[in-house]
């Protein structure tokens, strides 16, 4: 064994062999423990010397990537119309442009996806006086610019993979208050469906498409159902 002050290797095997259990296991095989320490440190060494350990990155770039990795937040995404087929969109608190969007949010622990989109109704809306027309058939990603990755959610996930409905407002405006306890949006309108892919932001840009594309059929239907439907009273439809 090598003389000079033990590095932290030895110490740990060292120490596993004064273990009484391993004491037993090696008086039982009759194992020499100094030869045994000394050939734990020998492979110890040549491993640290095949495998260096990387130089730390004082910027946590490394760190980020490592967490971020292949991770999307669980999601959900409502698309809600009211009788006259406009949908709901609100302007975000969080931001100083205008940024309007569908309601949305992530999934709390063992939560199905819809049981998940009436609670961020309630928590975004104040109401989830509404019906399910549909739910979309495939799950939705869109992944964070690089320049919000590693701040946004606490620096935890890459973006988001969302399950979409659309639903109707059964009730009329006034159930519709965005300033609920924790808001998420500091107004709110109803538009056109062909406006809200000029309104997202453009990393969801391709989610809007994706979500109108598996909506329109649906959204046809209702329009057609509803045409002779008025506005809700107090509505106010962007044109």
């Amino acid at each position: 064994m090598h003389s000079g002050q033990p590095d932290d290797s030895e110490t740990q095997f060292h120490d596993f062999l004064e273990d009484p259990l391993v004491q037993k296991v090696m008086q039982a095989d009759k194992v020499d423990g100094g030869a045994l320490l000394a050939s734990l440190v020998r492979t110890a060494q040549k491993l640290k010397e095949r495998f260096p350990e990387p130089v730390p990155d004082s910027s946590g770039a490394t760190e980020r990537v490592r967490v971020l990795q292949g991770q999307y937040r669980p999601g959900v995404g409502i698309m809600l119309i009211n009788g006259a087929g406009w949908v709901f969109v609100g302007k975000r608190v969080d931001r100083v442009e205008e940024a309007w969007q569908m309601p949305q949010g992530g999934i709390d622990g063992n939560e199905t996806p819809i049981l998940a989109a009436m609670r961020e109704l309630l928590e975004e809306l104040g109401t989830a006086n509404v019906e399910v027309v549909a739910e979309c058939s495939r799950w939705l990603q869109y992944e964070l610019p690089s320049s919000l990755q590693g701040r946004a959610w606490d620096g935890r996930w890459l973006g988001q993979r969302q399950r979409w409905f659309l639903m109707r407002l059964v009730g009329d405006d006034s159930e519709i208050n965005v300033a609920t306890e924790h808001p998420e949006f500091s107004a709110w309108r109803w538009i056109a469906p062909e406006r809200l892919v000029e309104l997202i932001v453009s990393f969801k840009r391709q989610i809007y498409l994706d979500v109108l594309e598996e909506f329109a059929g649906s959204l046809q239907r209702g329009a057609q159902e509803d045409n002779d439907r008025p506005l809700s009273p107090g509505a106010s439809a962007a044109p």
